[in-house]
């Protein structure tokens, strides 16, 4: 999905006419986003100091692993490595072994959501917002992403736990520190489920629909911090009941008891869901290469007056509109792009 509904045009940087092109794209835009090593563009004579010349108006939006300035600039920067220095590696997995990593590039998508908001507050810095108060500033600047800073994002209370108590957050296996219960359960079926039924009321309600005898131990513990201490204990119990049933009959007691439960869904889980379907959580695409369309994720959030579609799934071929949109922003001619085709300054793929 991350070429979704993007134009493929393919200009060679390297080249003296192919920076004059992204110079004179950058001069009809309204954002500029590029993932090169810090300084590159600059080498090149497209940082954001140049092409404020041709622009003021220009968003100029920077991704990198460590962000534009400070020791560590220069460093190559891959999620995987931004995910452990950004301090998620180490509050993920289990504290007897060494922590784990998502089968996902969570450093990447997290940098690509942290683009997207600071482009839109730039923009609104930059056009004004009466109701807001915000005056218009009329000019571009600098959004400067770095891929450990958005995962060090995530990290909640951890920066003022250190501080504040000396503590210092680790791995906790399914589990979330200090939070109880909320945790991961299997059933007599094998699948498993989360239970979170840590506030005083759910857990409550927890204990009702588990028939827990009223004189029982476990409802003496009625505040988190009392079942904090006795942790091991709840989710033992819990366990033991959920496994005495199928995921499915479990859920429904939960669900009749309004306790917050699901279970941990595969992909395979997610497609045949009512509730996704319901939803519009997938549509279909025509993907040249196969003979037959494929389902992707539908564009989120939703939006009730302008809501997103997919015009097209990603171009299969780099530079594949590169003529198109030469003609369409800068109004060149047949001519002029050919001379750029053949001095490899442009690559068109048809």
């Amino acid at each position: 999905g991350h070429a979704r509904n993007k134009r493929s045009v393919c200009i060679d940087l390297k080249s003296t006419e192919g920076r004059d092109l992204v110079k004179k794209l950058s001069a009809e835009s309204d954002v500029l986003i590029e993932n090169f090593r810090p300084g590159k563009m600059e080498e090149w004579g497209l940082g954001p100091e140049d092409l404020e010349k041709i622009n003021s108006e220009l968003i100029y939006t920077r991704i990198s692993g460590y962000g534009q300035t400070g020791p560590y600039s220069k460093l190559p920067g891959f999620a995987s490595v931004c995910e452990a220095v950004g301090g998620f590696r180490y509050v993920n997995g289990f504290p007897d072994r060494p922590s784990v990593r998502p089968n996902l590039s969570m450093g990447d998508t997290m940098a690509g959501l942290q683009g997207v908001i600071g482009i839109l507050l730039a923009l609104q810095a930059r056009n004004g917002n009466k109701r807001g108060g915000v005056q218009s500033s009329g000019k571009g600047q600098v959004v400067d992403v770095a891929i450990y800073e958005s995962v060090f994002s995530l990290l909640e209370g951890v920066v003022s736990e250190y501080d504040g108590a000396n503590v210092t957050r680790g791995c906790s296996g399914s589990t979330l520190t200090g939070i109880v219960p909320s945790n991961l359960y299997r059933g007599s079926d094998g699948k498993d489920i989360i239970i979170g039924a840590n506030g005083d009321s759910l857990y409550s309600r927890l204990l009702d629909a588990m028939g827990v005898p009223k004189e029982d131990e476990l409802r003496t513990w009625d505040s988190n911090a009392k079942r904090v201490e006795n942790q091991d204990i709840i989710d033992a119990k819990i366990g033991e009941w959920v496994g005495m049933r199928s995921t499915e009959e479990t859920l429904q007691i939960l669900a009749k008891a309004k306790i917050p439960s699901g279970l941990i869904y595969s992909v395979e889980d997610m497609v045949t869901d009512p509730h996704y379907i319901a939803r519009g959580q997938f549509e279909e695409v025509k993907i040249e290469e196969l003979d037959r369309d494929l389902k992707i994720p539908a564009i989120g959030p939703r939006l009730t007056s302008t809501p997103g579609s997919t015009k097209h799934p990603g171009r299969s071929r780099p530079g594949q509109d590169s003529k198109e949109v030469l003609q369409e922003w800068l109004g060149m001619t047949d001519a002029d792009i050919t001379d750029l085709i053949n001095s490899k300054a442009v690559i068109q793929n048809d």
